[in-house]
């Protein structure tokens, strides 16, 4: 049986520009078996759903318009399927949606892939945690950082950025942070990043090299391209380096022989493609870290679900700190 038309959504009518989000109404989402129904009240945004929208990344992610973008939500349950216990319905959740159909009034989600919202956490912060602090954590612990050591963390004020630096300041590792702005450099020295570098700047890398004294031993690479290419320049020998991030245009070109011959183990965006049960299990210790206050996303930016291109607009500008959310 249809439901009622009138549940609103954005999709992406045709490859392009953030003008091509529109919002449409759909009918309203009827859960099935298995299957509960989310009243949305945060849906995540990331860098790569804008370049997803142009039209790149077609191997990784090969979708074609007209699709609903979001990977992720948080809100309350509001009707349950057959086969799912009752006693889900009017809990507070969060949720992947399977990779997309996130920036919407109401999702269907299957009940294995909810996760509650513990006592204390807001379903914002829940939002902003379901992608960042899974690769965060996937990333980190994959490094296995020690008291001590140096790590280096690029596109540090961003969502994922500013968790890797919580990580590994409380891990007992000393950070250096790099980031485009003064802006954005006061906010990752708020969270204990001791050395800082504008990598808008030439030379950046060189000065961070310097003022460590030797390389870092592990990088977390949230930028791609020529940053990243110059943040695996000065890792140091033996150390560690996760090229996850194309924020600036595409991965971070790294040159296997150079690696095997300085022995740096390079890490992928190969190595984040995550089963299911390993993203929630990291998807839930990211939260319960934040309601028990180690962790804490850092929200820039919110707008409304009908103004889903500004929020990519801002995104793709590089003006906001941190995560930037959908809010219903």
């Amino acid at each position: 049986m249809r439901g009622v038309v009138g549940v609103r959504v954005v999709q992406v009518t045709r490859f392009g520009g953030p003008e091509v989000l529109k919002v449409a109404e759909v009918d309203d989402p009827a859960a099935g078996a298995g299957q509960v129904v989310i009243g949305v009240e945060a849906a995540d945004t990331l860098f790569v759903e804008t370049q997803i929208r142009q039209g790149s990344g077609r191997d990784w992610f090969p979708v074609e318009p007209p699709y609903v973008p979001g990977g992720a939500v948080a809100g309350r349950v509001l009707a349950v399927g057959d086969g799912v216990d009752a006693s889900w319905r009017g809990r507070v959740v969060a949720a992947g949606t399977g990779g997309g159909g996130g920036y919407a009034e109401r999702v269907v989600a299957p009940v294995e892939a909810l996760i509650p919202v513990p006592h204390g956490l807001g379903t914002w912060e829940a939002a902003a945690l379901l992608h960042d602090g899974v690769t965060a954590l996937s990333v980190f612990e994959a490094a296995e950082v020690e008291a001590g050591e140096w790590v280096l963390v690029t596109a540090a004020a961003g969502g994922m950025g500013v968790l890797l630096v919580q990580l590994a300041r409380a891990a007992g590792a000393r950070v250096a942070a790099a980031a485009r702005g003064e802006r954005k450099l006061d906010l990752v020295r708020g969270l204990g990043a001791e050395i800082t570098a504008d990598y808008t700047e030439p030379g950046w890398a060189g000065r961070v090299r310097a003022a460590i004294g030797a390389g870092p031993s592990a990088v977390f690479d949230g930028a791609g391209g020529e940053i990243g290419r110059e943040a695996f320049g000065i890792t140091a020998s033996g150390g560690r380096i996760s090229a996850h991030g194309a924020s600036s245009g595409g991965f971070g070109a790294i040159d296997p022989d150079e690696a095997r011959r300085r022995g740096v183990t390079v890490r992928g965006i190969q190595d984040v493609q995550l089963e299911p049960a390993e993203r929630k299990r990291l998807a839930e210790r990211a939260l319960a870290e934040a309601a028990a206050g180690r962790l804490e996303p850092v929200i820039g930016c919110t707008f409304p679900l009908a103004d889903a291109a500004d929020a990519h607009a801002a995104i793709e500008s590089r003006a906001v700190l941190g995560k930037t959310l959908l809010v219903i």
